[in-house]
């Protein structure tokens, strides 16, 4: 344990070799909400084609990180970048996934994923090859999430799950640098939540995604990530940070994954009793 995180051995590979590795770099970032600290000394990298989760308790500054990588924050220092650029460069393509799912009611599930790509350089225009072009595109995405049979369905007439999904491959349609995810399981009843997490890692292998995942869950962390970055609050501040050393897909009662959420709970709980 050094500097406050929990290290193994990486389990997609070394650590980069050159800065073309690197989708994501974090170093000494802090942030504040008016006169309010609220994240204080984050540092840590993501490697192309890496899934990190993080977690912590509520107010502990994770979707303010999310949001700030998303370009929805202004920074004024350089402690971040993404692809070598400042988070707010226009760029930048990346996907953001919500918990309430960020659909548009009056548009059909295909319809929403084509939203994602109205504005894209390649089929931005009104001829009938792009729109042919940006429906065979969302067709695609609706199959990778198994939800081709839905293209005409509106979104209340899905169920939470499947709208996350939509969500999903709408996310997916401008082929992000970089996918980030705020708690898209949150607003999902225990069950869905239990299929889904399966489901999300398959997709984002499928898309060989670097992505950014933000949860209260220890499960969901476990299983879908190749790091777990634990936050603890009042600054947000990096309690600790788990390699998840497993082969795909994951069994979520196996010793080693319970070992491993057992060591993050324990972090947890250290952030809590320290803050």
């Amino acid at each position: 344990m050094e500097g406050g995180r929990s290290m193994g051995n990486r389990s997609m590979g070394e650590r980069p070799s050159s800065p073309d590795d690197l989708v994501v770099s974090i170093e000494s970032l802090s942030f504040r909400y008016d006169d309010a600290l609220v994240l204080d000394n984050i540092s840590f990298d993501v490697e192309r084609g890496e899934f990190v989760a993080i977690i912590g308790p509520s107010g502990c500054g994770k979707s303010t990180l999310l949001g700030i990588l998303a370009g929805f924050l202004p920074l004024d220092s350089e402690t971040v970048a993404i692809e070598g650029q400042r988070p707010s460069s226009h760029s930048l393509k990346r996907g953001v996934v919500f918990q309430d799912y960020g659909l548009f009611p009056w548009r059909t599930a295909v319809r929403n994923i084509e939203f994602a790509l109205e504005g894209t350089k390649r089929v931005w225009t009104g001829s009938r090859a792009a729109k042919e072009e940006r429906r065979e595109r969302a067709m695609q995405l609706l199959s990778m999430v198994g939800l081709e049979n839905h293209a005409s369905t509106y979104p209340h007439q899905l169920s939470g799950g499947m709208k996350q999904r939509v969500a999903i491959a709408r996310a997916l349609a401008c082929d992000p640098d970089l996918l980030l995810m705020d708690e898209p399981l949150g607003a999902l009843d225990a069950l869905t939540r239990e299929s889904l997490i399966d489901q999300i890692g398959s997709i984002v292998q499928a898309s060989d995604q670097t992505v950014v995942y933000v949860t209260h869950n220890v499960v969901e962390a476990v299983t879908l990530a190749d790091r777990v970055v634990v936050f603890r609050a009042n600054p947000g501040r990096i309690e600790g940070i788990v390699e998840v050393p497993l082969p795909r897909p994951r069994d979520a009662l196996a010793d080693e994954v319970v070992e491993l959420e057992r060591e993050i709970r324990r972090l947890l709980g250290a952030g809590e009793s320290s803050a």
